[in-house]
């Protein structure tokens, strides 16, 4: 790892450490109801961000998507991937998540720095095609907007920022993802 990179890595481990000793960094919020019914089978795939809230991890990142795969075991491989605009160049994470509970409810915790979770909580989803879903994280600075496609159409999109706004969420500091590159 360059030493350029050194800050922005070593930034995010302490956020990551900070909301693991905070304590619950792998429940949802308080007052925030998760997706109920959930099939993984039906979300395994690959999901396209549309929107989400910015993190150091992701910042200057275009073109994101996350490729959901069920194990054996019962944990889930999570590949992240995207464009770094300053570095024009591709970038991908792997993760595994793991539920938290009944595997009905949509409520994981996932981690990409070895034993250090976070929440992956579905609050909305398309349960009758599972075309789109939105998650949060531990708090409400931590949200995605994912869709089967590149584009969501525009009354789904109002949808979900109007759900998530109503679950306190600051949806005015919500990127909407360019989603431009082909698929490498």
């Amino acid at each position: 790892m360059s030493r350029a990179h050194l800050p922005r890595f070593l930034h995010g481990l302490i956020i990551g450490l900070t909301t693991l000793i905070a304590g619950c960094a792998t429940a949802p919020p308080e007052g925030v109801t998760i997706v109920n019914g959930f099939d993984l089978k039906r979300y395994e795939g690959k999901w396209y961000e549309i929107a989400r809230l910015d993190h150091s991890f992701e910042r200057g990142m275009t073109d994101v998507n996350a490729t959901y795969r069920a194990q054996d075991d019962g944990s889930v491989t999570v590949i992240n991937r995207g464009y770094d605009l300053k570095r024009s160049a591709w970038k991908e994470a792997v993760g595994r998540a793991l539920f938290i509970g009944d595997p009905q409810q949509a409520s994981l915790k996932v981690s990409f720095f070895g034993p250090f979770y976070g929440g992956y909580h579905v609050i909305a989803l398309d349960q009758q095609n599972y075309r789109w879903s939105m998650v949060i994280g531990p708090d409400r600075s931590y949200l995605w907007i994912l869709a089967r496609d590149k584009q969501l159409p525009d009354n789904i999109k109002d949808q979900l920022v109007k759900h998530a706004k109503a679950i306190g969420v600051d949806t005015s500091q919500l990127i909407w993802v360019s989603q431009t590159r082909a698929d490498d």
